[in-house]
C-alpha cells in the first residue's frame, strides 16, 4: 500500500500567512492610533498620515484575509471592490454634507 506524495503533505499548524497579515493589521492599527493621541505633528500632516495607513490597512486585508489575488475571475473581483467603494464613497459624502447642513442651521 503505497501513499500518495500530496497525501503525505500536511498543512502547517500556525497559518503563516494570516499571522503576518494579523501583525501588520495591528501594527497599522496601533500606528494611526499613536499619531492621533501623541499630538507631534500638524492636524492635516496627521489626516494625511491616517489615510495612508487607512490605504495599507484596506490593501493588507484584502490579500491576507479576503484571498483577493487567490482565485479566478478577476473582473467579479473588480467589479464588487468598485461597488464596495462606491458604497463607501456615499456613506462618507452623506455623512460629511448631513454635518455640514446641520451645522448651518444652528
Amino acid at each position: 500500500m503505497s501513499q500518495n506524495k500530496s497525501d503525505s503533505v500536511q498543512a502547517p499548524m500556525i497559518p503563516i500567512k494570516n499571522l503576518i497579515g494579523f501583525i501588520l493589521s495591528l501594527v497599522l492599527t496601533f500606528a494611526a492610533l499613536w499619531l492621533g493621541l501623541a499630538g507631534v505633528l500638524s492636524f492635516g500632516a496627521v489626516i494625511v498620515i491616517m489615510l495612508i495607513l487607512g490605504c495599507l490597512q484596506i490593501a493588507v486585508q484584502l490579500y491576507f484575509f479576503m484571498h483577493f489575488s487567490e482565485s479566478d475571475g478577476p473582473k467579479y473581483h473588480i467589479i464588487g471592490l468598485s461597488l464596495g467603494l462606491f458604497f463607501a464613497f456615499c456613506v462618507i459624502a452623506g455623512s460629511i454634507w448631513i454635518m455640514t447642513f446641520n451645522a448651518q442651521v444652528q
